[in-house]
Protein backbone atom coordinates (compact mmCIF):
# COMPACT_ATOMS: atom_id res chain seq x y z
CA UNK A 1 0.00 0.00 0.00
CA UNK A 2 1.25 3.43 -0.52
CA UNK A 3 1.30 6.36 1.64
CA UNK A 4 -0.75 8.12 -1.06
CA UNK A 5 -3.60 5.10 -1.01
CA UNK A 6 -3.26 4.96 3.08
CA UNK A 7 -4.18 8.39 3.55
CA UNK A 8 -6.80 8.44 0.84
CA UNK A 9 -8.58 5.15 2.83
CA UNK A 10 -8.10 6.90 5.87
CA UNK A 11 -9.98 10.17 4.84
CA UNK A 12 -12.90 7.80 2.68
CA UNK A 13 -13.06 5.84 6.42
CA UNK A 14 -13.20 9.24 8.19
CA UNK A 15 -16.39 10.55 6.46
CA UNK A 16 -18.30 8.11 7.00
CA UNK A 17 -17.73 8.31 10.54
CA UNK A 18 -18.33 12.05 10.59
CA UNK A 19 -21.59 11.43 8.60
CA UNK A 20 -23.03 8.88 11.41
CA UNK A 21 -21.51 11.94 13.89
CA UNK A 22 -24.29 14.28 12.04
CA UNK A 23 -26.76 11.57 12.59
CA UNK A 24 -25.96 11.51 16.28
CA UNK A 25 -26.25 15.27 16.55
CA UNK A 26 -29.40 15.33 15.07
CA UNK A 27 -30.68 12.66 17.22
CA UNK A 28 -29.96 15.07 19.57
CA UNK A 29 -31.43 18.25 18.01
CA UNK A 30 -34.29 16.79 17.64
CA UNK A 31 -34.80 15.79 21.40
CA UNK A 32 -34.71 18.69 22.44
CA UNK A 33 -37.00 20.43 20.30
CA UNK A 34 -39.51 17.73 18.53
CA UNK A 35 -39.58 14.56 20.46
CA UNK A 36 -42.38 13.24 22.55
CA UNK A 37 -41.28 13.50 26.13
CA UNK A 38 -42.35 9.62 26.54
CA UNK A 39 -39.59 8.86 24.09
CA UNK A 40 -36.77 9.83 26.81
CA UNK A 41 -35.98 6.33 27.29
CA UNK A 42 -35.88 5.10 23.75
CA UNK A 43 -33.85 7.83 22.99
CA UNK A 44 -31.26 7.04 25.16
CA UNK A 45 -31.07 3.42 24.17
CA UNK A 46 -30.54 5.28 20.26
CA UNK A 47 -27.94 7.18 21.17
CA UNK A 48 -26.40 4.64 23.35
CA UNK A 49 -26.21 2.69 19.96
CA UNK A 50 -25.09 5.20 17.52
CA UNK A 51 -22.55 5.97 20.01
CA UNK A 52 -21.42 2.28 20.47
CA UNK A 53 -21.02 1.92 16.49
CA UNK A 54 -19.13 5.59 16.35
CA UNK A 55 -17.12 4.57 19.41
CA UNK A 56 -15.90 1.18 17.55
CA UNK A 57 -15.02 2.89 14.66
CA UNK A 58 -12.58 5.42 16.20
CA UNK A 59 -10.73 2.85 17.99
CA UNK A 60 -10.58 0.53 14.95
CA UNK A 61 -6.99 -0.79 14.69
CA UNK A 62 -6.97 -0.07 10.79
CA UNK A 63 -6.84 3.54 11.51
CA UNK A 64 -3.07 2.84 13.72
CA UNK A 65 -2.60 1.19 11.01
CA UNK A 66 -3.04 4.07 8.01
CA UNK A 67 -1.78 6.31 10.64
CA UNK A 68 1.86 4.98 10.33
CA UNK A 69 1.66 4.35 6.58
CA UNK A 70 -0.24 8.00 5.61
CA UNK A 71 2.51 11.00 4.87
CA UNK A 72 1.15 14.74 4.77
CA UNK A 73 1.78 16.02 1.20
CA UNK A 74 0.41 20.02 2.44
CA UNK A 75 -0.79 21.61 5.26
CA UNK A 76 -3.89 20.38 4.71
CA UNK A 77 -3.41 16.58 5.17
CA UNK A 78 -0.86 17.41 7.45
CA UNK A 79 -3.45 19.04 10.02
CA UNK A 80 -6.07 16.39 8.68
CA UNK A 81 -3.78 13.60 10.33
CA UNK A 82 -3.28 15.22 13.36
CA UNK A 83 -6.90 15.67 14.13
CA UNK A 84 -7.11 11.76 13.65
CA UNK A 85 -4.70 10.71 15.26
CA UNK A 86 -5.44 12.86 18.45
CA UNK A 87 -9.08 11.43 18.41
CA UNK A 88 -7.77 8.32 18.02
CA UNK A 89 -5.32 8.03 20.90
CA UNK A 90 -8.24 9.42 23.16
CA UNK A 91 -11.10 7.39 21.79
CA UNK A 92 -8.52 4.01 22.39
CA UNK A 93 -8.27 4.97 25.96
CA UNK A 94 -12.06 5.03 26.69
CA UNK A 95 -13.73 1.83 26.93
CA UNK A 96 -16.59 0.59 24.95
CA UNK A 97 -19.45 -0.12 27.51
CA UNK A 98 -18.54 3.33 28.92
CA UNK A 99 -18.85 5.44 26.28
CA UNK A 100 -22.28 3.88 25.04
CA UNK A 101 -23.28 4.19 28.90
CA UNK A 102 -22.24 7.95 28.68
CA UNK A 103 -24.20 8.44 25.61
CA UNK A 104 -27.40 6.94 27.28
CA UNK A 105 -27.42 8.37 30.44
CA UNK A 106 -26.87 12.09 29.03
CA UNK A 107 -29.55 11.55 26.84
CA UNK A 108 -31.88 10.63 29.21
CA UNK A 109 -30.38 13.42 32.01
CA UNK A 110 -31.73 16.31 29.54
CA UNK A 111 -35.27 15.37 30.46
CA UNK A 112 -35.34 14.54 34.34
CA UNK A 113 -33.10 18.20 34.36
CA UNK A 114 -35.60 19.58 32.34
CA UNK A 115 -38.63 18.42 34.17
CA UNK A 116 -36.71 19.01 37.53
CA UNK A 117 -36.62 22.54 36.51
CA UNK A 118 -39.99 23.16 35.33
CA UNK A 119 -41.14 21.74 39.06
CA UNK A 120 -37.96 23.88 40.92
CA UNK A 121 -37.38 20.45 42.44
CA UNK A 122 -33.45 19.94 42.61
CA UNK A 123 -33.91 16.41 44.30
CA UNK A 124 -35.79 14.95 41.35
CA UNK A 125 -32.42 15.80 39.48
CA UNK A 126 -29.67 15.02 42.14
CA UNK A 127 -29.56 11.17 41.66
CA UNK A 128 -28.89 11.68 38.07
CA UNK A 129 -26.82 14.14 38.12
CA UNK A 130 -24.59 11.64 40.48
CA UNK A 131 -24.43 9.18 37.98
CA UNK A 132 -23.51 11.39 35.08
CA UNK A 133 -20.58 13.17 37.02
CA UNK A 134 -19.25 9.16 38.24
CA UNK A 135 -19.21 8.02 34.67
CA UNK A 136 -17.23 11.59 33.64
CA UNK A 137 -14.53 10.85 36.36
CA UNK A 138 -14.31 6.96 35.38
CA UNK A 139 -14.13 8.27 31.30
CA UNK A 140 -11.37 11.53 32.83
CA UNK A 141 -9.67 8.83 34.59
CA UNK A 142 -9.08 7.18 31.66
CA UNK A 143 -7.90 9.78 29.45
CA UNK A 144 -5.40 11.19 32.37
CA UNK A 145 -2.74 8.67 32.77
CA UNK A 146 -2.81 9.86 36.02
CA UNK A 147 -2.74 13.14 35.53
CA UNK A 148 -5.42 15.81 36.34
CA UNK A 149 -9.24 14.88 36.16
CA UNK A 150 -10.60 17.67 35.42
CA UNK A 151 -7.82 18.82 32.58
CA UNK A 152 -8.71 15.76 30.37
CA UNK A 153 -12.56 16.69 30.24
CA UNK A 154 -11.33 20.60 28.98
CA UNK A 155 -9.09 19.05 26.65
CA UNK A 156 -12.52 17.73 25.13
CA UNK A 157 -13.39 21.09 24.24
CA UNK A 158 -10.47 23.68 24.44
CA UNK A 159 -7.37 21.00 23.28
CA UNK A 160 -4.06 22.90 25.22
CA UNK A 161 -6.19 24.60 27.69
CA UNK A 162 -5.57 23.25 31.42
CA UNK A 163 -7.14 24.24 34.79
CA UNK A 164 -4.02 25.80 35.67
CA UNK A 165 -4.11 27.88 32.28
CA UNK A 166 -7.98 29.21 32.38
CA UNK A 167 -7.47 29.71 36.55
CA UNK A 168 -4.59 31.57 35.84
CA UNK A 169 -6.61 33.63 32.88
CA UNK A 170 -9.55 34.42 35.33
CA UNK A 171 -7.19 35.32 37.78
CA UNK A 172 -5.98 38.50 36.02
CA UNK A 173 -9.54 39.15 34.40
CA UNK A 174 -11.10 39.04 38.24
CA UNK A 175 -10.10 42.43 40.00
CA UNK A 176 -10.38 44.60 36.52
CA UNK A 177 -13.97 43.47 36.47
CA UNK A 178 -14.79 43.41 39.94
CA UNK A 179 -13.48 47.40 40.17
CA UNK A 180 -15.36 48.27 36.92
CA UNK A 181 -18.80 46.49 38.52
CA UNK A 182 -18.01 48.37 41.29
CA UNK A 183 -17.95 51.83 39.50
CA UNK A 184 -20.64 51.21 37.76
CA UNK A 185 -23.32 50.30 40.39
CA UNK A 186 -22.41 53.00 42.28
CA UNK A 187 -23.85 55.24 39.24
CA UNK A 188 -26.99 55.80 38.46
CA UNK A 189 -28.35 52.69 36.54
CA UNK A 190 -30.30 53.60 32.72
CA UNK A 191 -33.98 52.71 32.52
CA UNK A 192 -34.71 49.28 31.56
CA UNK A 193 -36.56 47.97 28.70
CA UNK A 194 -40.26 47.30 30.20
CA UNK A 195 -43.74 46.18 28.31
CA UNK A 196 -45.34 42.81 26.96
CA UNK A 197 -43.65 41.71 23.60
CA UNK A 198 -45.63 38.69 22.40
CA UNK A 199 -43.66 35.82 20.79
CA UNK A 200 -45.43 35.69 17.23
CA UNK A 201 -43.56 39.39 16.83
CA UNK A 202 -40.54 38.40 18.85
CA UNK A 203 -39.50 35.28 16.98
CA UNK A 204 -40.33 37.13 13.07
CA UNK A 205 -37.40 40.05 14.58
CA UNK A 206 -35.34 37.39 15.90
CA UNK A 207 -35.55 35.61 12.27
CA UNK A 208 -35.40 39.41 10.45
CA UNK A 209 -32.34 39.54 12.62
CA UNK A 210 -30.58 36.68 11.99
CA UNK A 211 -31.00 37.33 8.17
CA UNK A 212 -29.52 40.93 8.84
CA UNK A 213 -26.17 39.12 10.06
CA UNK A 214 -26.34 36.61 6.97
CA UNK A 215 -27.93 33.62 8.00
CA UNK A 216 -27.90 31.03 4.92
CA UNK A 217 -32.00 29.65 5.53
CA UNK A 218 -31.35 27.70 2.45
CA UNK A 219 -29.08 25.61 5.30
CA UNK A 220 -30.34 26.57 8.60
CA UNK A 221 -33.87 26.86 10.23
CA UNK A 222 -34.90 28.32 14.24
CA UNK A 223 -36.85 26.31 16.19
CA UNK A 224 -37.50 26.77 20.70
CA UNK A 225 -35.51 25.28 23.57
CA UNK A 226 -35.46 25.11 26.86
CA UNK A 227 -32.05 26.02 26.52
CA UNK A 228 -31.06 27.79 23.13
CA UNK A 229 -27.97 26.06 21.22
CA UNK A 230 -27.09 25.30 17.71
CA UNK A 231 -26.32 21.91 16.77
CA UNK A 232 -25.16 20.62 13.29
CA UNK A 233 -22.71 21.65 10.31
CA UNK A 234 -21.56 21.91 6.68
CA UNK A 235 -24.96 22.02 4.84
CA UNK A 236 -27.27 21.40 8.06
CA UNK A 237 -26.77 23.88 10.77
CA UNK A 238 -29.71 24.87 13.02
CA UNK A 239 -30.15 27.22 16.04
CA UNK A 240 -32.88 27.43 18.74
CA UNK A 241 -34.01 30.02 21.04
CA UNK A 242 -36.58 30.71 23.85
CA UNK A 243 -39.10 33.64 24.41
CA UNK A 244 -39.96 35.50 27.71
CA UNK A 245 -42.61 38.41 26.49
CA UNK A 246 -41.45 40.39 29.22
CA UNK A 247 -38.06 40.58 27.73
CA UNK A 248 -37.61 40.39 24.20
CA UNK A 249 -33.86 40.74 24.48
CA UNK A 250 -33.57 37.45 25.74
CA UNK A 251 -34.81 35.82 22.22
CA UNK A 252 -33.32 38.78 20.44
CA UNK A 253 -29.67 38.00 22.08
CA UNK A 254 -30.18 34.48 22.17
CA UNK A 255 -30.78 34.11 18.49
CA UNK A 256 -28.10 36.38 17.49
CA UNK A 257 -25.70 34.11 19.64
CA UNK A 258 -26.64 30.98 18.38
CA UNK A 259 -26.26 32.42 14.68
CA UNK A 260 -22.60 33.24 15.18
CA UNK A 261 -22.02 29.29 15.93
CA UNK A 262 -24.13 28.14 13.34
CA UNK A 263 -22.41 30.69 11.00
CA UNK A 264 -18.86 29.62 11.62
CA UNK A 265 -20.22 26.54 10.92
CA UNK A 266 -21.80 27.07 7.42
CA UNK A 267 -18.84 29.27 6.73
CA UNK A 268 -15.90 26.50 6.59
CA UNK A 269 -14.07 25.90 3.57
CA UNK A 270 -16.33 22.65 1.82
CA UNK A 271 -13.68 21.20 1.10
CA UNK A 272 -13.13 20.23 4.61
CA UNK A 273 -16.80 18.68 4.86
CA UNK A 274 -17.01 15.46 6.62
CA UNK A 275 -13.75 15.86 7.41
CA UNK A 276 -11.93 16.64 11.23
CA UNK A 277 -11.02 20.13 9.72
CA UNK A 278 -15.00 20.68 8.72
CA UNK A 279 -16.13 22.03 11.70
CA UNK A 280 -14.99 24.13 14.88
CA UNK A 281 -11.87 24.21 16.17
CA UNK A 282 -12.64 24.91 19.47
CA UNK A 283 -15.46 26.20 21.98
CA UNK A 284 -13.25 28.65 23.02
CA UNK A 285 -12.98 29.43 19.45
CA UNK A 286 -16.46 28.75 18.30
CA UNK A 287 -17.51 30.95 21.84
CA UNK A 288 -15.48 33.88 20.12
CA UNK A 289 -17.74 34.09 17.25
CA UNK A 290 -20.99 33.37 18.84
CA UNK A 291 -19.70 36.14 21.79
CA UNK A 292 -18.32 38.92 19.09
CA UNK A 293 -21.87 38.75 17.24
CA UNK A 294 -23.85 39.17 20.21
CA UNK A 295 -21.61 41.98 21.88
CA UNK A 296 -19.25 43.47 20.17
CA UNK A 297 -21.75 43.79 17.10
CA UNK A 298 -24.75 43.03 18.32
CA UNK A 299 -24.97 44.88 21.51
CA UNK A 300 -22.59 47.47 20.10
CA UNK A 301 -24.10 51.45 19.94
CA UNK A 302 -24.22 51.37 15.92
CA UNK A 303 -26.67 48.07 15.70
CA UNK A 304 -28.20 48.83 18.50
CA UNK A 305 -29.84 51.83 16.77
CA UNK A 306 -30.79 49.90 14.08
CA UNK A 307 -32.58 47.30 16.16
CA UNK A 308 -34.42 50.36 17.85
CA UNK A 309 -36.07 51.21 14.62
CA UNK A 310 -36.85 47.58 14.26
CA UNK A 311 -38.44 47.57 17.65
CA UNK A 312 -40.34 50.90 16.96
CA UNK A 313 -41.90 49.25 13.79
CA UNK A 314 -43.27 46.02 15.09
CA UNK A 315 -44.27 46.81 19.26
CA UNK A 316 -44.77 50.45 18.65
CA UNK A 317 -43.46 53.16 21.28
CA UNK A 318 -41.23 51.51 24.01
CA UNK A 319 -40.29 53.25 27.72
CA UNK A 320 -37.08 53.83 26.91
CA UNK A 321 -37.41 57.01 24.03
CA UNK A 322 -34.62 57.59 21.03
CA UNK A 323 -31.59 55.45 20.00
CA UNK A 324 -28.87 56.04 22.97
CA UNK A 325 -31.60 55.51 25.53
CA UNK A 326 -31.78 51.89 23.78
CA UNK A 327 -28.37 50.84 23.73
CA UNK A 328 -28.09 51.94 27.50
CA UNK A 329 -31.46 49.30 28.32
CA UNK A 330 -29.43 46.56 26.38
CA UNK A 331 -26.71 47.15 28.22
CA UNK A 332 -27.74 48.02 31.29
CA UNK A 333 -25.62 46.71 34.29
CA UNK A 334 -27.54 44.49 37.29
CA UNK A 335 -26.04 41.60 39.36
CA UNK A 336 -29.12 39.18 38.56
CA UNK A 337 -29.30 35.54 38.49
CA UNK A 338 -28.77 34.10 34.81
CA UNK A 339 -25.38 33.63 32.98
CA UNK A 340 -27.55 33.73 29.59
CA UNK A 341 -28.89 36.65 30.28
CA UNK A 342 -26.03 38.26 32.24
CA UNK A 343 -24.58 41.92 30.98
CA UNK A 344 -20.53 41.87 29.62
CA UNK A 345 -19.61 43.42 33.02
CA UNK A 346 -20.92 40.29 35.30
CA UNK A 347 -20.70 37.59 32.38
CA UNK A 348 -17.19 36.37 32.77
CA UNK A 349 -18.32 36.38 36.71
CA UNK A 350 -21.01 34.00 36.21
CA UNK A 351 -18.36 31.36 33.99
CA UNK A 352 -15.49 31.79 37.48
CA UNK A 353 -18.38 30.64 39.63
CA UNK A 354 -19.35 27.35 37.46
CA UNK A 355 -15.54 26.99 36.68
CA UNK A 356 -14.36 26.61 40.56
CA UNK A 357 -17.59 24.55 41.47
CA UNK A 358 -17.32 21.96 38.88
CA UNK A 359 -13.86 21.12 38.98
CA UNK A 360 -14.39 20.59 42.70
CA UNK A 361 -17.13 18.61 41.84
CA UNK A 362 -15.01 16.55 39.09
CA UNK A 363 -11.98 16.30 41.96
CA UNK A 364 -14.38 15.12 44.54
CA UNK A 365 -13.98 18.41 46.70
CA UNK A 366 -17.97 18.70 46.65
CA UNK A 367 -20.35 16.44 46.81
CA UNK A 368 -23.44 16.87 44.58
CA UNK A 369 -25.98 17.33 47.53
CA UNK A 370 -23.83 19.79 48.87
CA UNK A 371 -23.75 21.56 45.12
CA UNK A 372 -27.14 23.47 45.59
CA UNK A 373 -25.79 25.05 48.94
CA UNK A 374 -22.26 25.30 47.15
CA UNK A 375 -24.04 27.38 44.30
CA UNK A 376 -26.62 29.70 46.33
CA UNK A 377 -23.36 30.92 48.86
CA UNK A 378 -21.58 31.57 45.51
CA UNK A 379 -24.19 33.85 44.26
CA UNK A 380 -24.41 35.34 47.42
CA UNK A 381 -20.76 36.06 47.49
CA UNK A 382 -20.19 37.02 43.94
CA UNK A 383 -23.26 38.56 43.30
CA UNK A 384 -25.20 39.69 45.84
CA UNK A 385 -28.16 38.15 45.64
CA UNK A 386 -30.31 35.49 47.34
CA UNK A 387 -31.35 32.81 45.05
CA UNK A 388 -35.28 32.55 45.20
CA UNK A 389 -35.67 29.40 43.16
CA UNK A 390 -33.73 26.67 41.78
CA UNK A 391 -34.25 27.65 38.19
CA UNK A 392 -32.79 30.82 38.82
CA UNK A 393 -29.36 28.84 40.33
CA UNK A 394 -28.36 25.44 40.38
CA UNK A 395 -30.78 23.91 37.68
CA UNK A 396 -30.47 27.11 35.00
CA UNK A 397 -28.06 25.60 33.13
CA UNK A 398 -28.34 22.30 30.81
CA UNK A 399 -24.82 21.50 30.64
CA UNK A 400 -24.30 19.22 33.49
CA UNK A 401 -27.29 17.51 32.80
CA UNK A 402 -25.50 16.16 29.40
CA UNK A 403 -21.78 15.92 31.34
CA UNK A 404 -20.38 18.88 29.85
CA UNK A 405 -17.96 19.42 32.38
CA UNK A 406 -14.87 21.42 31.52
CA UNK A 407 -17.01 23.00 28.73
CA UNK A 408 -17.90 26.28 30.88
CA UNK A 409 -14.38 28.33 31.05
CA UNK A 410 -14.66 28.25 27.33
CA UNK A 411 -17.39 30.71 27.18
CA UNK A 412 -14.83 33.35 28.98
CA UNK A 413 -11.80 31.88 26.52
CA UNK A 414 -14.35 32.45 23.84
CA UNK A 415 -14.96 36.51 25.66
CA UNK A 416 -10.68 37.07 25.60
CA UNK A 417 -10.67 35.64 21.71
CA UNK A 418 -13.74 38.08 20.85
CA UNK A 419 -11.69 41.13 22.76
CA UNK A 420 -8.54 40.39 20.55
CA UNK A 421 -10.96 39.93 16.90
CA UNK A 422 -12.88 42.83 17.67
CA UNK A 423 -9.43 44.89 18.38
CA UNK A 424 -8.10 43.42 14.91
CA UNK A 425 -11.29 43.98 12.87
CA UNK A 426 -11.57 47.41 14.19
CA UNK A 427 -8.53 48.56 12.79
CA UNK A 428 -9.05 46.57 9.42
CA UNK A 429 -12.81 48.23 9.15
CA UNK A 430 -12.71 51.38 10.03
CA UNK A 431 -16.43 52.36 8.49
CA UNK A 432 -17.99 49.55 10.07
CA UNK A 433 -20.08 51.61 12.34
CA UNK A 434 -21.65 53.30 9.78
CA UNK A 435 -22.47 50.29 7.90
CA UNK A 436 -23.79 48.48 11.36
CA UNK A 437 -25.90 51.61 12.41
CA UNK A 438 -27.63 50.28 8.51
CA UNK A 439 -28.43 47.33 9.67
CA UNK A 440 -25.81 46.25 6.98
CA UNK A 441 -23.75 43.36 9.03
CA UNK A 442 -21.37 42.42 5.49
CA UNK A 443 -18.14 44.00 6.56
CA UNK A 444 -17.86 42.54 9.83
CA UNK A 445 -19.17 38.93 9.12
CA UNK A 446 -17.75 38.92 6.04
CA UNK A 447 -14.25 40.06 7.68
CA UNK A 448 -14.73 37.11 10.44
CA UNK A 449 -15.48 34.48 7.78
CA UNK A 450 -12.28 35.29 5.66
CA UNK A 451 -10.05 35.26 8.59
CA UNK A 452 -11.24 32.41 11.07
CA UNK A 453 -14.65 30.95 9.87
CA UNK A 454 -13.34 29.33 6.47
CA UNK A 455 -10.57 27.61 8.43
CA UNK A 456 -12.02 25.42 10.49
CA UNK A 457 -9.99 22.98 12.78
CA UNK A 458 -7.15 23.75 10.21
CA UNK A 459 -5.03 25.24 12.69
CA UNK A 460 -4.84 24.93 16.73
CA UNK A 461 -7.02 27.53 18.57
CA UNK A 462 -4.73 30.19 19.83
CA UNK A 463 -3.52 30.13 16.64
CA UNK A 464 -6.28 30.11 14.27
CA UNK A 465 -6.94 33.84 16.24
CA UNK A 466 -3.15 34.68 16.48
CA UNK A 467 -3.60 34.23 12.69
CA UNK A 468 -6.78 36.87 12.27
CA UNK A 469 -5.41 39.26 14.84
CA UNK A 470 -1.65 39.52 14.49
CA UNK A 471 -0.45 39.26 17.85
CA UNK A 472 -1.36 36.42 20.79
CA UNK A 473 -4.58 36.14 22.19
CA UNK A 474 -4.54 37.76 25.68
CA UNK A 475 -7.38 39.19 27.73
CA UNK A 476 -6.49 42.60 27.56
CA UNK A 477 -8.15 44.11 24.37
CA UNK A 478 -11.41 42.72 26.14
CA UNK A 479 -11.01 43.92 29.18
CA UNK A 480 -10.09 47.38 27.74
CA UNK A 481 -13.09 46.76 25.36
CA UNK A 482 -15.37 46.79 28.62
CA UNK A 483 -13.84 49.71 30.47
CA UNK A 484 -14.03 51.57 27.84
CA UNK A 485 -17.38 51.06 26.60
CA UNK A 486 -18.69 51.36 30.42
CA UNK A 487 -17.12 54.33 31.90
CA UNK A 488 -18.56 55.70 28.85
CA UNK A 489 -22.18 54.17 28.92
CA UNK A 490 -21.78 55.19 32.79
CA UNK A 491 -20.07 59.02 32.01
CA UNK A 492 -17.62 57.34 35.19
Amino acid sequence: MTNNTAYSDLMAYQRDTEALGKIAERLGWDQETMMPSGAADQRGTEMAAMEGIMHARRCSPQIGEWLAQADATDAVAKAQLYQIDRSYKRAVKVPADLAQELARVTSVSQGIWARARAAEKVADFLPTLQQVIDLRRQEAAALADGGDLYDALIDDYEPEATAASLGGMFDRMRPRLVALREKILGAMAPVGLRGNFPQADQLRLARDVATAFGYDWSRGRTDLAVHPFSSGGGDDSRITTRVVESDPFNCLYSTIHEVGHSSYELAIDRDFGMTPLGHGVSMGVHESQSRIYENQIGRGRAFTGWIYSQMLERFGPLNVSGPEAFYKAVNRVHAGFIRTEADEVHYNLHIMMRFDLERALVRGDLAVGDMEAAWNDRLLADFGQVVDKPSNGVLQDVHWSVGLFGYFPTYSLGNVYAGCLNKAMRAALPNMDAQLAMGDTSGVVGWLRENVQQYGGLRNPRDTIAHACGFEPNEGPLLDYLEAKFRDLYQL
